[in-house]
């Protein structure tokens, strides 16, 4: 009897302790969740807070930078570097938040640093590609320049990339690395351009007539301008045409209207004044027997 109620006690001692651990363990998991949720809640807070900071902090910079005329090469340049850096603050903001040590992180991030930067040595290459862009200057936002077989108009120049928009409406981006140590042809650089023009007439025409009335084409364009002086000469003497050159020098600016314009002129008169064009002939000699 005494050792059925002693078996009986032992038991129920056993499920109370029991029941206690549940409970205890369940009261830790309790504060684990709030005290995790608090943490979550608040970096989420850092963050939409840190997001909207950061558009204010660029905003204020953008202003800042148009105020003081700061060349908008420059201004994209250091507009994206900024962001950057500010973007980086506000993870490491939201790590700590989250309850990881920094400096934990930070010791991380330095020996992931070396793996990192050997994986992106073609971005770190781009990266001081544009500072030798910045330094140097081989064009700025809105000159027209060539480079790795495309042409386009330089919009913007961020700390990697060089963004162009082609005549088509196309957006490129070149690496500034590839710019930096590359070819580059700029057509905005310079205040002037030569123009020229190959035109084909046919043989028999009188020279003198064809160079006299492109001189008179030449002279009625205000935007061709009179130094350097235009140059018009017999080119070649070609299979099936007299090739006549024109040169002439306008605005850079101007380059392709007069390019264009000058073309529908010359075929207008050229055919009011009886000049002809020439077109691939054939001649046929047919053996006698």
């Amino acid at each position: 009897m005494q050792l059925t109620l002693f078996v009986a006690a032992l038991a129920a001692q056993t499920a109370e302790d029991g029941f206690s651990k549940v409970q205890m363990l369940f009261q830790q998991l309790i504060d684990w969740g709030v005290d995790a949720g608090g943490r979550i809640i608040g970096a989420i807070l850092i963050f939409i807070i840190g997001r909207f900071l950061i558009s204010i902090i660029k905003k204020m910079l953008a202003r800042l930078l148009t105020k003081r005329k700061i060349d908008p090469s420059i201004q994209s340049f250091v507009k994206s570097l900024v962001n950057i850096l500010l973007t980086v603050l506000l993870i490491v903001a939201v790590v700590d938040k989250l309850g990881v040590e920094t400096t934990s992180f930070a010791a991380l991030l330095a020996s992931a640093g070396v793996a990192v930067g050997m994986a992106l040595s073609g971005n770190l290459q781009n990266f001081a590609g544009g500072l030798i862009v910045l330094l140097l200057r081989p064009y700025k936002v809105g000159d027209l320049i060539e480079s790795q077989g495309v042409t386009g108009t330089v919009r913007e120049i961020q700390i990697f990339h060089t963004i162009l928009t082609t005549g088509d409406n196309k957006v490129i981006y070149i690496p500034n690395g590839s710019l930096s140590s590359g070819t580059i042809t700029n057509y905005s650089r310079e205040d002037t351009r030569r123009v020229e023009w190959i035109v084909g007439v046919e043989y028999g025409e009188n020279y003198d007539k064809v160079e006299s009335t492109v001189k008179r084409i030449i002279a009625a364009d205000k935007r061709v301008l009179a130094t350097p002086e235009p140059f018009v000469a017999l080119n070649a003497l070609d299979a099936s045409s007299v090739n006549v050159v024109i040169r002439v020098w306008v605005k850079s600016a101007d380059y392709w209207d007069v390019y264009f314009d000058t073309n529908k002129v010359i075929y207008d008169v050229f055919n009011k004044e009886g000049i002809g064009f020439p077109f691939p002939q054939l001649t046929v000699h047919q053996a006698k027997d």
